[in-house]
């Protein structure tokens, strides 16, 4: 007879307990979730987490969000969804090989951009300035928001109702562009292994493929990559081993070898200060006085020069900087008509009115959309 196998939860929390790490977050040891629910049959805590987040509204409409080229006309860049993917990608890398728990890194990796509003940093920008005297927009509050409330796929309660854990990472998720305010509920100190783990993994994506958009769309070329040290490093290495290799190719392979790069010497400059520190609980890393989830000194330098290039010369091009205008205009255009006239919002936002404020709502429903829905509202209403 064939033998059966049924793996419930209690075989995969058991498993947690006996091969993670001791500073690894275990399902069995959350902290729950605000409104009680009972545990699922055979999916631990965080793994329901990131189900839950893959199956809402708000992840889908990440694949018609813009990630930085909103305004060249292509197929290839990507899109807010398919960078989120790679960072999940590169989280559950980077937690197997510490020994974090793989399933709390990719739940806090796939939940971290869903507060983004169409037009990527330019549309956050003109929803912050829309909202100054409001309390301001940050897309990473706001993805806790998109948790926390607006959605509201349960008739029980709103919101996906995550564990504290997932919650507590999205909270203190950090990286070059992202210095959220502190959310007090989550304490002072620093994020989990798996909270940093995505915090870097992020960083890496975004540095790697906004290189290789930028190449593909002729932002920039590769002899102007001649002085960052990163890209040279590894395209000399490309080179000298695929001499015949075309272009295209040549560029597609830097791009994924700064990824590997990246990925190694976190692992091994991660494992080294963890073994230095040699934390035995979750609650250490959290207390310690710095992160634990790093680059070597050189190599953070190296890609702290790339970020700089990228900066300067992809992210304030102007084809790129289009974005900015057009998202300042459009969710101008909109916000202004809803608070001349609330009742144009969708009759589900009008019973939020009275509690969240008109401001807040329209707020919310501009920060949902798809750069794509935003624009076909705008020319709906513009001239009206």
């Amino acid at each position: 007879m064939a033998q059966q196998f049924r793996f419930t939860e209690e075989i995969f929390s058991a498993r947690e307990k006996q091969f993670l790490a001791p500073y690894a977050v275990l399902s069995l040891e959350s902290k729950g979730r605000s409104v009680a629910e009972p545990q699922h049959a055979y999916r631990t805590c965080f793994q329901r987490d990131r189900d839950r987040v893959i199956h809402c509204s708000g992840f889908r409409r990440l694949e018609a969000k813009t990630q930085v080229y909103y305004s060249l006309e292509s197929d290839y860049p990507r899109t807010r969804l398919t960078h989120t993917i790679e960072v999940a990608q590169i989280a559950r890398t980077l937690a197997r090989s510490l020994g974090a728990n793989e399933d709390l890194a990719e739940a806090t990796a796939l939940a971290h951009d869903l507060g983004h509003p169409p037009y990527g940093h330019c549309g956050e920008m003109a929803l912050d300035e829309l909202m100054v005297d409001h309390g301001g927009f940050e897309h990473n509050q706001q993805s806790l928001r998109v948790v926390e409330y607006l959605e509201h796929p349960y008739p029980d309660f709103r919101g996906l109702n995550l564990s504290y854990e997932t919650l507590e990472c999205m909270a203190k998720h950090e990286s070059r562009y992202d210095h959220p305010n502190l959310d007090v509920r989550f304490g002072t100190g620093q994020a989990t292994v798996e909270g940093q783990i995505a915090d870097l993994a992020d960083s890496i994506a975004y540095n790697s493929h906004d290189l290789d958009d930028a190449l593909f769309f002729g932002l920039v070329n590769e002899e102007d990559l001649s002085g960052i040290k990163l890209f040279q490093q590894l395209s000399d290495t490309f080179s000298g081993t695929y001499p015949e290799a075309n272009k295209y190719v040549r560029r597609m392979r830097c791009a994924k070898l700064i990824i590997d790069l990246l990925v190694k010497d976190t692992v091994e400059e991660s494992a080294k200060r963890l073994a230095a520190l040699n934390p035995q609980s979750t609650q250490a890393i959290r207390d310690h006085s710095e992160k634990v989830i790093r680059l070597s000194e050189r190599t953070e330098g190296m890609l702290n020069q790339l970020s700089e290039f990228l900066y300067a010369n992809v992210y304030m091009h102007p084809e790129v900087s289009k974005a900015l205008d057009i998202a300042r205009q459009q969710l101008s255009c909109l916000f202004a008509m809803f608070l001349d006239d609330p009742m144009k919002l969708p009759k589900r936002y009008h019973i939020r009115l009275e509690d969240q404020g008109l401001h807040q709502v329209i707020c919310d429903y501009l920060a949902g959309m798809t750069d794509r829905y935003c624009r076909n509202l705008y020319y709906e209403n513009k001239d009206k």
